[in-house]
């Protein structure tokens, strides 16, 4: 059987990571992250509707899109893709730091991009958020960019 046209694209893995307005932090997994705009001055981030992530985001209106390396997925895919924040703190154990506005970033990423959400449309089961970029940070340039299809050939994540 053929698969989608779709299921044919590689992804590079992403942890979205957020804080409240009342400092409550979160982090998940996202692949369907994009720039949106020329120079890299806004990127458009889709986030699942029933994650904890986005009820915290839609709070705040702060994000860090963190860029994840091969060497995180059997730690992170497990922790921030199937646990629930809202019953469990994803940072326990996890490298992290907090930028300057409150909010967490992965220090063992490769890097991350520092955003302010200023729009959001329905897409679906998911919603898009498009960002303003205010800062991108290199912290692991050597490191190899984590992919979908290296999750699924690890099986990581559903084919």
């Amino acid at each position: 059987m053929t698969k989608a046209l779709l299921k044919y694209k590689n992804y590079d893995v992403h942890s979205i990571t957020t804080i409240s307005p009342l400092g409550k932090i979160n982090a998940n997994i996202a692949t369907w992250v994009m720039q949106s705009a020329m120079q890299g001055k806004f990127i458009t981030v889709a986030l699942y509707k029933t994650d904890y992530t986005i009820a915290l985001v839609r709070e705040s209106m702060i994000l860090n899109v963190n860029l994840l390396a091969k060497d995180q997925a059997k730690k992170l895919i497990p922790k921030l893709g199937r646990k629930s924040g809202r019953t469990s703190n994803k940072f326990v154990n996890l490298p992290f730091e907090i930028d300057e506005r409150g909010c967490p970033y992965l220090t063992e990423a490769i890097g991350y991009i520092q955003c302010r959400c200023v729009g959001c449309i329905d897409s679906g089961d998911h919603e898009l958020f498009v960002c303003e970029v205010l800062k991108q940070k290199v912290l692991n340039p050597n490191k190899e960019v984590l992919t979908n299809d290296y999750l699924k050939a690890e099986g990581l994540v559903r084919g």
